[in-house]
């Protein structure tokens, strides 16, 4: 007999789970665009996005994904034939740097493979060797969320000063705003994207470009831009219409008033605080699986993972058929391995991923740990005794 009945619980690394205050807010029926409470919201709901980015600069908004927030600020920096940087650390990284090549721009790619940051020594020493400045920006993933690798954003704005270079700063915060800590104006970011779909849990739809005065030059250098990617007029609108460039994506509006309220009264240190410690749980309990049976974290190194997402590998006999179970027999569904493909695992089934990031608590995760428990044992999988108690150490 399943044990799946009752309310599913969705463990995949976005889009994470909908706060009922979002749900609430956006069911409802379509406002006035033109007037009132919903153009008169727009100035509070862009000073609420620019405290989650933690920058006094520009934030503007696009109706689409995350995809289409890369190619929008791409198409605000870059122009056909010129250069960029890019740094990978899995599936999204060389993501970004494909739009970047299907924009006609020069992508030099910067591997750092699939377990580890950018060093600032290799960042530095890619800068110096363009001795010709034809680099126009670095772009670079804060979080990747395929192999949960986080790179240290400010370590790469210190390799850029060192090699003396011009170029602009662009970060992927998709995965990590509202979960991981993120400084724009502190770390010197030039340019960031982020999406609805994750830690600032509105549904997906959304896509958010911030900039600093630095990037806002870029754009005027510029010989054109596209009417619907350009950002300036997102950024400075003389009329409500223009944050769109066209009709509102209205009830994602509301929910994501509902979100930043939430994230705000809660306080962003507090909302870190929070993703670490759950993060630091979910470790602990995969670490002592991990002593006595074949998973293994992604990445090494505590400093190096994100605490919105955690990549495992387990190998190809178990993987997918731990994620089957965990969603047909418990009711949590776990994510699967993207970009992850081996030689003998051309599938990536060995590998899986938690999403703890957003409306996340401490129940839901021993929840999605005790189900994970559960799997391993109905399909004898060897493993470490205790992981449940030291994923309840690390929250005790």
């Amino acid at each position: 007999m399943s044990g799946a009945g009752g309310r599913e619980y969705l463990a995949i690394p976005g889009p994470s789970v909908m706060p009922e205050a979002v749900l609430r807010a956006m069911h409802r029926s379509a406002p006035n665009i033109y007037a009132g409470e919903l153009p008169d919201m727009m100035p509070a709901l862009i000073a609420g996005l620019k405290g989650v980015a933690r920058t006094h600069q520009f934030a503007t908004i696009y109706i689409g994904n995350g995809h289409a927030a890369w190619e929008a600020a791409l198409s605000n920096i870059v122009s056909p034939g010129d250069t960029v940087l890019g740094v990978m650390n899995g599936h999204f990284g060389r993501g970004w740097a494909h739009v970047a090549s299907g924009l006609g721009v020069d992508v030099l790619p910067l591997d750092c493979g699939l377990k580890a940051p950018v060093t600032g020594e290799a960042l530095e020493a890619a800068l110096r060797a363009d001795r010709a400045g034809k680099i126009k920006a670095v772009l670079c993933t804060h979080v990747d969320t395929s192999t949960s690798v986080k790179n240290d954003i400010a370590l790469v704005r210190q390799a850029i000063d060192a090699a003396g270079h011009d170029a602009l700063l662009a970060v992927d915060c998709i995965a990590s705003l509202g979960c991981d800590v993120f400084e724009m104006d502190g770390w010197g970011v030039d340019v960031m994207v982020a999406a609805s779909q994750k830690g600032l849990m509105v549904p997906p739809g959304l896509g958010f470009v911030f900039f600093s005065e630095k990037a806002a030059r870029a754009r005027a250098r510029m010989a054109r831009v596209s009417l619907y990617w350009d950002w300036t007029p997102r950024a400075t609108p003389e009329a409500f219409w223009q944050y769109f460039a066209g009709t509102a994506p209205t009830h994602h509006l509301y929910g994501l008033q509902a979100a930043l309220g939430m994230l705000h009264s809660e306080g962003m240190e507090a909302v870190w605080a929070r993703h670490e410690k759950l993060a630091r749980a979910i470790w602990a309990a995969c670490e002592t699986w991990g002593q006595g049976g074949p998973l293994t974290l992604n990445v090494p190194e505590v400093a190096h993972r994100s605490t919105a997402v955690t990549a495992l590998h387990i190998g190809k006999n178990v993987g997918k058929r731990l994620r089957m179970w965990t969603e047909g027999e418990a009711g949590v569904t776990l994510g699967i391995g993207l970009g992850m493909s081996t030689e003998d695992d051309p599938l990536g089934d060995g590998f899986f991923r938690i999403g703890h990031m957003g409306h996340v608590n401490a129940q839901m995760v021993m929840g999605t740990l005790g189900s994970m428990e559960a799997g391993f044992a109905a399909l004898n999988v060897p493993r470490g005794a205790g992981a449940l108690d030291a994923a309840a150490q690390r929250l005790a």
